[in-house]
């Protein structure tokens, strides 16, 4: 398959060359935002798919055609990947625009622009055993190894598309810049309706209660996890292999208690607390 070796560097991270090339980086980099434009960002693993479903339902106003004949990757592309030049919808409307990449490489345009950014966030322990799954399946990322290797690794920001920690302090210090809206996985987990609520209300766009109970079901985890046009399963399995794991796997939160070791976990909370140190975030890490 093409480029599934190679390694792109771009802004001093690490970057699948299967989904990224030096064309398709700096075009992401010198991209003109619009005003009516719909940013997800996210760091991997972090409830990205889960927000490129829920605007979509939202923009419906909860018609689940769409979500069900059209892969989400065409619904909300991914900026910096090879095919979003061609994938992009033009003309009028919102355009449902997705990305991993930092904040210093999108801030200054972004903040030139008047595009509503949505920032979701994840519980690092969580994402970590995510991610450590997701380099099973996803065969354009590199094995790194038992969980206890690809964990020290993950703590260190030595992975693809770098360091958790510099990713979320990162966009959130461009919260007051921007056109911003920060919410995590966990309050999507701990009330989809709300959360969804609130999401109209960033965006203007109100809805009737038939329309959020619309998103809501169709949005719930059980239901996204078996929509092909969610769970990568239309991807060759030569790409992606569902057979080591599951794109969607579980949809919980705290699966890392499974996961990680006491002494891990103790470490990994020491890690934390020195890098984030200088800033306010405040994440669950169960909702037992």
């Amino acid at each position: 398959m093409d480029r599934m070796s190679v390694t792109e560097v771009f802004a001093g991270i690490q970057l699948p060359g299967h989904l990224h090339n030096a064309q398709s980086l700096q075009y992401a980099q010198d991209f003109q935002f619009r005003e009516e434009d719909v940013v997800i960002v996210t760091y991997p693993k972090s409830g990205t798919t889960w927000m490129q479903e829920i605007l979509t339902l939202i923009y419906s106003q909860g018609d689940t055609e769409i979500a069900t004949t059209v892969p989400n990757w065409m619904r909300a592309p991914w900026l910096e990947h090879t095919y979003f030049k061609e994938t992009l919808k033009e003309g009028e409307g919102p355009r449902i625009i997705t990305t991993h990449l930092p904040s210093d490489v999108l801030a200054p345009a972004l903040q030139k622009s008047k595009a509503k950014v949505i920032y979701i966030a994840r519980n690092p322990k969580d994402v970590a055993v995510s991610f450590y799954y997701f380099h099973k399946m996803a065969k354009f990322l590199p094995d790194l190894g038992s969980f206890s290797e690809f964990l020290q690794l993950f703590l260190k920001g030595e992975v693809y598309y770098g360091s958790w920690f510099d990713h979320v302090k990162g966009w959130y210090r461009q919260r007051k810049n921007m056109d911003f809206f920060y919410i995590t996985y966990e309050d999507l987990k701990k009330d989809l309706r709300r959360s969804i609520k609130r999401i109209c209300g960033f965006l203007g766009c109100p809805m009737y209660s038939t329309e959020v109970d619309k998103v809501e079901q169709h949005c719930k985890f059980s239901i996204m996890s078996q929509n092909v046009m969610v769970n990568y399963t239309l991807i060759p399995q030569e790409i992606m292999d569902h057979e080591q794991s599951k794109f969607m796997r579980k949809g919980i939160v705290g699966d890392w208690k499974q996961h990680l070791t006491e002494q891990q976990s103790k470490a990994f909370d020491k890690v934390f607390q020195e890098k984030m140190s200088d800033c306010d975030l405040h994440f669950v890490w169960s909702l037992e």
